[in-house]
């Protein structure tokens, strides 16, 4: 069945560009547009937050990549915290949107990927175009269990001065002047505090990688899930009186005040036993509360859905269905909408419901009798971003939104992106639901390696939680899906040999037994495991491949058997990164920090000796040395660290010579060569006396200009890297943490 019509104006997938997603800029805009590599999605979405009068305005936040708002003329999303730099990276973790009722321009993130680090309120008068920041005295872990709970962040529809906010740790917060100072509201219960979620050690990975879905432990509270306000029991222009809180505990979990949040009592007649996760007040005035075991989005194994009428106090129990006590088909119940215009209308999402799928139920009683719309009465539209069709089953359902002003329009969000119904109401006639995938600009996901080779695609992609694509055309969603042949649940290194493009190699994690390094022999179009993993498995380190593709080294092992036998490569410390000659297949490099020097072999890894060049590359703190070899040149190489700046050999390690201009280094690749040059182009990441940024330098590292600019920061990378298209003269490639691939074109200097 084809959509009948577009979901808010939805248009063909297309490729994002943007122009104004932070503060006022300070410097100029680069010669070009920053873009993302469409992939359609991926990353978790774990809130949708509709305006509740201004139409087609409608919000989405994810765990790591930020927040974004729907652009219904452009059919796409447009991400909002592209200006957040590498130190205000945990703010791209967010933890619950806040719209004012009676102010559509007026928009607040809270915002905070993890708890050891500081959080902030994002305040913006523009719809999130530019935003100003107010650091808070409480955490948030917009990465942590809970995070699809909501929202925490609620602003009095009667008086938008007023806001209040529901921590995981801190108890109940509130501000008076539109979240610029907060104060903590000292008469909350602090039964939030009884269980409160550990915090997140340092070492823990910055990634929304799902842990096993069937382990059973018992989690923590997640806090003040959920701040509800009732807005008919006030009027404009005065505080709001009647005000709900929804705390994620196993006893008593629902609070009211009726003195705009003087004091709280516990609700009558609540029901315990299970952890509240959302909270929504229908139009006519009641409350619909779901329930899991857990906070989510992991572990839930129980659940159920409850309505509340406030004048009567009357609970009633309205859950779809009943979880079971079977092998596995335990799940809880993530989230719970009503439609505006016709309230008696409500849609609920299972959560953790594995087996066989999650589904979302409607109703048109208010809950007396349920339909299932996705599972059992519905068609999944996978044409805008094909990879989902293939063991992307959706899941991690913690967030479902009607439309306000279309009762066919609901979405909800899963683990890898947005699915959007656009005829709901075909389901009163026993008609299917349509589902298309609505992730067109919202790219959340986490990449960990890239390459760009000189032949074939523009551009291959390793990708966290997904595996990684083959990218032909940057601009669509790969029509193939994800690789083909050994897959992996994440892609974690890619490299391509150097005489022999068409020849890849790939290492990763997950995806099932076999070893987790896989080959390509036709530019990434199908891989096939080798035959043994590396010693070590995964912990085996980083890939290097020889010019021939005959060698491939993992860690500190080589292999030229395509992994029917491993050796050890001698004169080389465990651990050290090495890296493969572009041109000769017999050298090899790599630089060990104890000593200061650089190792150079000349038999294809088998054995490594010292150069004569005398190093002291020093790491720093939360760095690692960069090691690159320019495409194409033999013996070409860069060295460097943060903290260190950056040095270029042309004699295969034997001297170095220092770059003044660049105090520190991240991450280096090479482009195409400028018009009238035969060196590469140069990119990098780090920082140019004193400003930290990318660069592009065109005579060998001599001088630079910056390819970035304050609106494009993308906060920090789990794995930074920059790449040139060697094809596409300007073109970088870059990773983030959280926004996936972007892409920036420019055009040659004036006068070239």
């Amino acid at each position: 069945m084809k959509n009948p019509r577009p979901l808010l104006g939805l248009l063909a997938a297309t490729a994002l560009a943007w122009t104004n997603s932070g503060p006022a800029q300070s410097v100029s805009d680069p010669p070009g547009v920053w873009r993302n590599v469409v992939m359609g999605g991926g990353g978790f979405v774990d809130g949708l937050v509709f305006h509740p009068t201004a139409k087609d305005l409608l919000y989405a936040r994810t765990d790591v990549g930020g927040a974004y708002r729907w652009d219904a003329a452009a059919g796409q999303w447009r991400p909002l915290n592209d200006w957040l730099s590498p130190a205000q990276n945990n703010y791209t973790g967010i933890e619950s949107i806040g719209l004012d009722p009676s102010d559509p321009n007026r928009l607040y993130l809270a915002a905070g990927t993890y708890s050891r680090n500081p959080a902030a309120i994002l305040r913006s008068e523009d719809q999130g175009r530019t935003f100003e920041i107010s650091p808070v005295p409480f955490h948030m872990g917009g990465n942590e269990d809970g995070r699809s709970n909501g929202e925490r962040l609620a602003v009095d529809p009667n008086d938008g001065a007023i806001l209040f906010f529901g921590s995981r740790r801190e108890g109940l917060w509130q501000s008076r002047d539109h979240a610029v100072t907060w104060s903590a509201v000292t008469t909350f219960p602090d039964l939030s505090r009884l269980s409160p979620p550990p915090i997140t050690p340092p070492t823990a990975p910055p990634t929304n990688a799902a842990p096993n879905r069937f382990r059973r432990t018992e989690n923590p509270s997640s806090g003040i899930v959920s701040v509800v306000f009732d807005p008919a029991s006030g009027t404009a222009g005065t505080p709001t009186p009647v005000i709900y809180a929804a705390v994620s505990t196993l006893g008593t979990n629902l609070f009211r005040s009726d003195n705009a949040g003087a004091t709280w009592a516990a609700v009558p007649g609540q029901p315990i036993g299970r952890r509240p996760s959302h909270l929504i007040r229908a139009v006519d005035g009641r409350l619909y509360l779901t329930y899991g075991s857990g906070p989510g989005p992991n572990n839930v194994s129980d659940g159920a859905l409850w309505k509340y009428n406030p004048p009567d106090g009357v609970w009633t129990d309205i859950t779809p269905e009943k979880p079971t006590d079977g092998d596995r088909l335990t799940w809880g119940y993530g989230a719970v909408d009503v439609d505006a215009q016709h309230p008696a209308t409500l849609v609920a999402t299972t959560i953790d419901r594995w087996k066989p799928k999650d589904e979302v139920f409607r109703s048109t009683n208010g809950g007396l009798t349920w339909q299932g719309i996705l599972v059992a009465n519905g068609q999944l539209d996978y044409s805008l971003a094909p990879y989902t069709s293939r063991g992307h089953t959706p899941h991690w359902t913690g967030t479902v939104a009607i439309n306000p002003h279309d009762s066919n329009q609901i979405l909800f969000g899963t683990g890898f992106g947005i699915w959007a119904a656009t005829n709901a109401t075909a389901a009163d006639a026993g008609g299917p639901v349509t589902w298309i995938f609505q992730d067109q600009g919202l790219e959340e996901t986490v990449p960990l390696a890239l390459i760009s080779p000189p032949t074939g695609a523009h551009l291959i992609s390793g990708v966290g939680d997904i595996d990684g694509f083959r990218h032909d055309d940057v601009d669509v969603s790969p029509p193939q899906g994800t690789f083909a042949g050994r897959r992996f649940s994440s892609t974690r290194d890619i490299v391509y040999a150097g005489g022999q493009p068409e020849i890849m190699v790939r290492s990763g994690n997950g995806g099932g037994p076999g070893a987790q390094i896989a080959r390509s022999s036709d530019g990434g179009n199908t891989w096939e495991a080798l035959a043994t993993d590396s010693p070590g498995g995964y912990g085996g380190g980083r890939l290097a491949l020889s010019a021939d593709g005959q060698t491939i080294v993992r860690g500190t092992y080589l292999t030229r058997d395509r992994g029917v036998t491993w050796t050890h490569c001698e004169g080389i410390a465990n651990g050290s990164r090495i890296i493969a000659d572009p041109v000769n297949p017999q050298r090899f490099y790599a630089y060990e920090g104890q000593r200061g020097k650089l190792l150079v072999s000349t038999n294809a890894a088998a054995t490594f000796a010292a150069s004569a060049a005398e190093l002291a590359i020093g790491a720093g703190r939360g760095g690692g040395v960069v090691l690159a070899a320019t495409t194409g040149l033999a013996g070409d190489l860069w060295l460097g660290s943060r903290m260190s700046g950056l040095y270029h050999s042309t004699d295969g390690g034997v001297s170095f010579a220092k770059i003044p201009a660049v105090k520190g280094v991240e991450a280096l690749g090479f482009g195409k060569a400028a018009p009238g040059k035969t060196f590469p182009a140069v990119f990098l990441l780090g920082n140019l006396n004193p400003r930290h940024g990318r660069y592009r330098s065109d005579d060998a590292g001599q001088t630079w200009v910056r390819i970035d600019d304050d609106q494009h920061q993308f906060g920090s990378a789990d794995v930074p890297t920059i790449i040139g298209d060697p094809r596409i003269y300007g073109r970088a490639y870059i990773t983030t943490g959280g926004r996936g691939v972007v892409y920036c074109d420019l055009a040659p200097p004036a006068g070239r």
